[in-house]
């Protein structure tokens, strides 16, 4: 493996006119993960106010609505280290749901109300809906053990089921350590069987929520996180697919060197990839890992898409991401192996040349987010409003940035000067932004509830690089009320752009 770049392919352009298998349509979405969505339980889940969100995006003519990871998560609680790519997270099922399957009473439920902070507390759904839901599963394995449905998902969904479930029953005998710390490799089958309930009512719960919402016009854009947990089942399992020492360990780790969000880069931690073992099979476990998901999702969002062009290799145990160095990605051969699917590529932070050009090779939309266009001189910079262009999905922010209340409240003298030299006075800065990702030439745009909403930096989901305080803010039953108050309003500057109905 050369530690040099590949250099960029020459004379490769789109086909004309665009074609984007991922938005045959321009059209419009939302940004809010699960986790994020009010209610009484301790934490979002797919259940009565899953679809009263749909219901309001709908109405007000948003057409996807775009998710974090689903998978289960570890340390750290970040969707972007789930522990499967393949299994769905338990803490999002629906306990009104499991009530009424009679895998929980209403006492047991009642004791896993929302928080008086309204925040997710992740401690609290490790201690208290963790084993909340270990029981339901318990007793879900018992009734379950005839039902038609549940045989037919373990037949179909076998080959990751399997491993799943065995590797989180291994986990929890081991005292959910790390896997090259287990010293007991017999799974309990009572514990297998539960996991396999926990998967099958997740599988249930998402298939009923994605058909409510296909029934309202609104379809799902997914997450496909580039790297596996170190300490997950997927590199446990296929151990040859990574960069492992003989114990299990990374021989090295990801991450990305000094940018925009971190001084000192940002070290992810995840083992690297063999790619040379990926493309010896064509590449046969992401094709299974991206099919399956098109199986939960319309459309899939290609995380750190520069990871397939080159990549930040991080030395096993270095304090952070500045000693490493990069790598050559698989490339074309690997997008070529997922051809005609239809993803979109995430291409944001510092790019080499050659990243746009196997975009566009690839035939994938990139991505343009509005915050990044006014740190510097437009020119060249694809995030800034008249840079767009028709093969980009169009953002005010993502789950990584601030609220752009919170971005403008802290933008520099020089942001703000451009930013008001393209729109004018910033009265209200997150209906500026929204209007402009509406009204750009890009072939999506997203919104994030939270600049739906115009909340502050309170808000904030993510901080890349900082680990603590992540991931717990939640939408109030107030916010939700409000949303659907300003329905009206956002379906006619939806109709304004021509994103009404694409």
């Amino acid at each position: 493996m050369s530690a040099a770049r590949g250099a960029p392919a020459e004379g490769i352009v789109f086909a004309k006119p665009y074609a984007c298998h991922a938005f045959p349509r321009r059209s419009a979405g939302v940004l809010l993960h699960p986790t994020a969505l009010p209610g009484d339980g301790p934490v979002g889940s797919l259940g009565a106010e899953a679809r009263r969100f749909v219901d309001i995006i709908a109405s007000a003519g948003f057409t996807w609505w775009q998710v974090c990871p689903l998978g289960p998560t570890g340390y750290g609680d970040s969707p972007y280290q789930a522990l499967s790519v393949f299994a769905g997270n338990p803490y999002l099922l629906d306990l009104a749901d499991l009530g009424a399957r009679k895998l929980l009473t209403p006492e047991e439920i009642s004791t896993l109300r929302r928080g008086s902070d309204g925040r997710t507390d992740y401690g609290r759904l490790w201690n208290q809906l963790r084993p909340a839901l270990q029981v339901a599963a318990s007793r879900g394995a018992v009734i379950l053990k005839q039902n038609a449905a549940f045989k037919r998902f373990r037949e179909k969904q076998s080959g990751w089921l399997e491993a799943w479930c065995r590797f989180s029953a291994l986990r929890e005998v081991n005292g959910f350590t790390a896997p090259d710390q287990w010293t007991i490799d017999e799974a309990p089958a009572d514990l297998i069987a539960e996991a396999e309930v926990l998967q099958f009512l997740f599988a249930e719960q998402w298939r009923t929520l994605r058909e409510y919402a296909q029934g309202k016009g609104v379809r799902f854009f997914g997450d496909e996180p580039i790297y596996v947990s170190a300490d997950g089942c997927d590199a446990k399992t296929r151990p040859e697919l990574f960069q492992l020492d003989e114990i299990g360990r990374p021989a090295a780790v990801a991450g990305v060197p000094p940018d925009y969000f971190a001084a000192d880069g940002q070290l992810w931690g995840n083992p690297l990839y063999a790619w040379e073992r990926h493309a010896a099979d064509g590449f046969a476990w992401w094709k299974a890992r991206v099919h399956h998901d098109l199986e939960l999702f319309d459309a899939i969002r290609i995380d750190h898409f520069r990871g397939i062009h080159d990549f930040w290799s991080v030395p096993a145990g270095a304090p952070n991401a500045r000693e490493g160095q990069w790598f050559n990605g698989p490339g074309l051969a690997f997008t070529e192996a997922l051809a005609g699917l239809p993803l979109v590529a995430e291409d944001l932070g510092l790019l080499s040349p050659g990243v746009d050009v196997l975009r566009k090779a690839s035939g994938l939309p990139g991505m343009s987010v509005l915050q990044f266009g006014f740190g510097g001189p437009p020119e060249g910079n694809p995030h800034f409003p008249e840079n767009i262009t028709v093969d980009r999905v169009v953002y005010t922010g993502t789950h990584d940035n601030d609220t752009v209340v919170g971005w403008y409240a802290q933008a520099s003298a020089e942001e703000r000067t451009r930013v008001e030299a393209a729109f004018g006075a910033m009265d209200a800065p997150h209906i500026t932004l929204a209007e402009a990702a509406l009204a750009s030439p890009g072939v999506a745009a997203f919104i994030p509830v939270q600049d739906l909403l115009g909340l502050g930096a309170e808000a904030r989901f993510n901080t890349p690089g900082n680990p603590q305080g992540n991931w717990g803010w939640r939408m109030s039953d107030l916010n939700l009320t409000t949303l659907a108050a300003t329905a009206g309003t956002w379906r006619q500057r939806l109709k304004a752009t021509q994103r009404l109905n694409a």
